[in-house]
């Protein structure tokens, strides 16, 4: 029994010692994998120690600051964890872990009934607390927090458990050194993190500071742990808010009323001024001098502040604000922090300080520069010029719009304006043109001199009128600077600001820069195009020269490029050439308006002269409709056509042959007015140019015409000669090929008569010998020696008739074309061919048949031909195609139908034939030798290759047409026959 009870206590004195162990592995193991989550590992921590020491509760205390909180709790209700947790230990109490805190020792009372000193705390009235011990965290010698265990019972703690409460809290001092040193190196990190974060958007930013100030909000916020951080700029002793960072809506909306405001309205104004920190530790304790400042801490949650200046040159430009949630002094290394953003906000508002000056002067010169390369670029137009200076101008002053003005006849023109808002701009638009002397600075703009309107609100010499034009238009503030050329004023240049208030004596500087630009620009573009319009009238002249020289016999490209140029030089609408042809005018050419009014134009043409209101140009004189709208008041016909046009006035000027009108040129404008003397020269020299022009085709049209005649003349001798050169030659060689037909047809019909003779002479033979009696042997060896013979002479007459075929398809190639040529129905003799080949083939052959398909163009008619050779030639196309399709059946079966088509077309002054069937085609590769005489693509026996030859010549060397060959294997074939519709003879 003893030894049982010893074995037992053993056992669980192993037990004790193992989980011990592996608690504390498990606490290790916990620090190792969370050193960064110091809560946790607190909360794995007091858990062990109680589960270990079999407490019903347990508490870890941790040092924050000068106090110490309760970090972590096992063991105690909900509610009482709410109350309890991050609530400060009174060091000055009797409690247990004071006592501990106090004494940096371990404290243990068995019941703390029995104590006297021990007050009545919150774990003692939940639950009676009895045994409590108490373990100090020790860092360095000195207390930083305790682990307390609390048992409900009076059951003292073993000195083991005791040894294992204090490697807790050894653990427990690991893991919070581990914390404190991260997150001091995390916390120096990201300082230097945002420092240069902060450095980069200087650098990214040189421009414009809000991105510098709003990173340094962020940042400070972050690193400081505030509620809110913002950054003011301090403009003529107002304080600005720059840049924030968001609390709340409502919160943020309350924040941004309050600015700008006065210094002067703060009570630690003048600390601002003397660039002081200003530290307020609880709002609700100093606010009560600023009841406003104490309301938006409210709204936006805060209860301590922190204010640290932005100092240039030992005075402050802005703050960097912090506030915080908790009341409180800040820690010194934050304002350090707060110093360290704020003197980068300064460096950031210096460089862009510095950067906006340099790029502002450098803006200057290099509108300047533009404005020059625009004049350079645009010699003969001031309109680019105007618009680069209004948008230059408007950008560099920081203007609301700018506008150029030009004074024509002392009349002010709007030439260019940079635009607000469409109504704004068509107001604008609508008020000019308008007199000089409607402006209320008249008399100062005549004299060149500069009006400065610092605000028109407040001046009383703007009409009524002009205010309401401005006052839709947004601004308040107005410059004008003259434009001048010779001591007189040409134009304006206006610029208008939202702010009321003078212009800056360098912007004025700037806007006399580009009001002479403007003069530049006007000047050179007058006698750019002065020099430009002359030479365009000598370039005009010339062109129409060189078509008039590339374009002999055609006067139409010389009406068009006369009525382009003209129009183009006068800067008119349009512009027409007429032809005068007795007493009715023809249009020409003439430049195009629009689709309608063009073909408006083409119907009024041609129209009796004394109808189209050009009876002037019968007499040979030019005249002018100053107003149509005026001068065809009793003429709607003309009218309507004007209208419709587009024009106001008209110039016509006549085109005069040996001083008789042959024609005109007429200009019209969109304008109503009379023409400058210039272009009535103009278009005067393009007159006699077009009258050049006419006289010259007329002569050159002449003499092709008589040279044309001659060489007609010419080839049909050519033509004659060559045809009957190549008549006597097909004549020669078909009397060349008759004589030998003739020589190889008599003994050719000797070798086929006697063959049938010698036949027949065997048959009597064998008949004769047939009472003679012999062996069988004999007897059959005679029988196969007459039988073989009669078969050789069978070939040999089949072989003949063969040759006599050749022969006779030779004879019929060789003679010369039989009957006259004539006039012929072209389609009744391919109907004809049709029907002879196809009664033909069915008589050669019983049950051929084949669907024929005739398609005949009515407007062929009569082709002069020799009719009888073209029904042989095309019987022969047309045989061709009943043996290829009936071959096909042959191969396809019934599912086949042949079928052959014959097809007519009129082409004028030829006419076509088409010859096609869906046989088996040709062979891509024997296409080319289908018309060689003697080539077949049939079976030996079955054709003798003339008979497309023979159709080939009669196609093209009898009739001069042409035959063509369009096949695909296996599909069909097709022939394409052209025949001129009459021969030259």
């Amino acid at each position: 029994m003893r030894l049982f009870s010893e074995v037992q206590a053993r056992t669980r004195d192993l037990t004790e010692s193992l989980q011990q162990q592996t608690a504390t592995a498990d606490v290790l193991k916990v620090i190792s994998r969370s050193a960064f989550d110091l809560q946790n590992i607190l909360d794995t921590l007091i858990e062990s120690a109680a589960l270990l020491c079999t407490a019903e509760r347990a508490a870890l205390i941790h040092q924050k600051g000068q106090t110490y909180v309760r970090a972590a709790l096992h063991g105690f209700p909900s509610e009482a964890v709410a109350k309890m947790k991050n609530a400060a230990v009174d060091l000055n109490s009797a409690t247990i872990v004071s006592r501990a805190l106090r004494q940096c020792a371990v404290v243990h009372v068995a019941d703390v009934n029995a104590d006297p000193d021990y007050p009545k705390t919150p774990a003692q009235i939940l639950g009676g607390v009895r045994t409590v011990l108490s373990v100090p965290l020790v860092r360095e010698g000195r207390p930083i927090g305790a682990i307390t265990l609390s048992r409900t019972r009076v059951d003292p703690f073993t000195p083991k458990q005791i040894d294992l409460i204090r490697t807790f809290a050894d653990q427990a001092v690991i893991a919070i050194e581990n914390a404190r040193l991260f997150n001091e190196t995390k916390e120096a990190l990201e300082r230097q993190t945002a420092t240069a974060d902060i450095l980069k958007v200087i650098a990214s930013s040189p421009d414009d500071v809000q991105p510098v100030f709003e990173a340094i909000a962020t940042s400070a916020n972050r690193l400081i742990g505030g509620l809110s951080t913002a950054v003011h700029s301090l403009v003529d002793d107002t304080l600005h808010l720059t840049a924030f960072t968001p609390t709340s809506p409502a919160g943020d909306a309350a924040l941004q009323a309050s600015f700008p405001r006065p210094l002067s309205t703060l009570p630690w104004g003048e600390q601002m001024r003397n660039g002081e920190l200003v530290h307020i530790p609880d709002v609700e304790v100093e606010g009560a001098m600023l009841p406003d400042l104490r309301d938006l801490a409210r709204m936006r949650g805060f209860r301590s502040m922190l204010r640290v200046p932005l100092l240039r040159d030992r005075a402050p430009i802005g703050f960097i604000n912090v506030t915080r949630v908790e009341p409180g002094m800040f820690a010194a290394h934050h304002v350090q922090l707060l110093q360290t953003f704020a003197d980068q906000a300064v460096i950031a508002i210096e460089n862009t300080r510095l950067f906006n000056e340099t790029r502002e002067a450098l803006e200057r010169q290099t509108a300047t520069a533009d404005i020059l390369k625009v004049i350079a670029s645009s010699p003969s137009d001031v309109q680019p010029v105007f618009e680069a200076i209004a948008a230059s101008a408007n950008r560099l002053i920081g203007g609301y719009s700018t506008s150029v003005l030009s004074i024509v006849d002392d009349t002010l023109h709007l030439s260019a304006l940079t635009p607000t808002s469409p109504a704004a701009d068509a107001a604008l638009k609508a008020s000019f043109p308008r007199p000089l002397s409607t402006q209320p600075w008249v008399e100062p703009t005549r004299k060149g001199e500069i009006v400065h309107i610092p605000d028109i609100e407040s001046e009383s010499a703007v009409p009524a009128h002009l205010r309401e034009v401005w006052r839709m238009r947004g601004f308040r503030s107005f410059i004008l600077v003259p434009l001048r050329r010779d001591g007189a004023s040409i134009g304006m240049l206006s610029v208008t600001r939202k702010e009321p208030g003078p212009f800056a004596d360098h912007h004025v500087q700037l806007l006399q820069t580009f009001a002479d630009q403007a003069v530049i620009a006007i000047e050179n573009a007058r006698l750019f195009n002065e020099t430009k319009e002359a030479l365009e009238r000598q370039t005009a002249t010339a062109d129409i020269l060189k078509v008039i020289a590339r374009s002999p016999d055609d006067v139409q490209p010389v009406f068009e490029t006369i009525a382009e140029r003209s129009n183009r030089l006068v800067n008119g609408l349009s512009t027409a050439v007429y032809s005068l042809v007795g007493d009715m005018v023809h249009l020409m050419a003439f430049t195009p308006v629009s689709p309608v009014a063009d073909a408006a134009l083409r119907a009024f043409f041609p129209a009796p002269l004394s109808q189209s209101n050009m009876a002037a140009v019968g007499k040979g004189e030019t005249y002018n409709i100053v107003d149509s709208e005026v001068e065809f008041a009793t003429q709607p016909t003309s009218l309507e056509l004007a209208r419709l046009r587009g024009w106001r006035s008209l110039l016509g000027v006549p085109l005069l042959r040996e001083g008789k009108p042959i024609g005109l040129i007429t200009v019209t404008r969109v304008e109503s007015g009379r023409f400058d003397d210039l272009h009535v020269q103009l278009l005067q020299t393009f007159a006699d140019q077009a009258v050049i022009a006419i006289s010259n085709v007329g002569l050159f049209n002449q003499l092709q015409d008589r040279t044309q005649e001659l060489l007609q003349s010419l080839d049909d001798l050519r033509t004659a000669q060559d045809r009957l050169v190549q008549t006597e030659k097909l004549a020669s060689l078909g009397h060349l090929t008759a004589g030998i037909a003739h020589e190889i047809k008599n003994p050719l019909n000797f070798v086929n008569n006697f063959s049938a003779l010698s036949a027949e002479l065997i048959d009597e033979m064998n008949e004769a010998l047939s009472d003679i009696s012999f062996d069988n042997d004999k007897r059959e060896k005679l029988n196969e020696i007459t039988q073989m013979l009669k078969s050789n002479l069978e070939k040999v007459v089949q072989h003949g008739k063969r040759a006599d075929s050749i022969v006779k398809n030779m004879l019929q190639h060789s003679r010369e074309g039989s009957g006259e040529r004539r006039p012929a129905d072209i389609n009744a003799v391919v109907d004809e061919s049709l029907n002879l080949a196809y009664h033909g083939a069915r008589a050669e052959k019983a049950g051929f048949t084949v669907t024929l398909q005739r398609k005949f163009d009515p407007a062929v008619g009569m082709v002069d031909v020799y009719p009888q050779e073209v029904t042989r030639a095309l019987l022969n196309l047309i045989s061709n195609g009943f043996y290829a399709t009936t071959k096909r059946k042959a191969d396809a079966g019934d599912g086949f139908e042949p079928t052959l088509s014959a097809t007519t077309r009129n082409l004028g002054d030829k006419v076509e034939i088409r010859i096609r069937d869906n046989g088996t085609g040709i062979p891509e590769e024997v296409k080319e030798k289908i018309f060689n005489p003697f080539f077949t693509t049939k079976p030996s026996g079955e054709g003798t290759g003339l008979g497309l030859s023979m159709s080939h010549d009669i196609i093209v060397k009898q009739h001069g047409g042409s035959i063509d060959l369009e096949t695909k294997f296996g599909l069909f074939t097709e022939f394409k026959i052209i025949l001129p519709r009459t021969s030259k003879r």
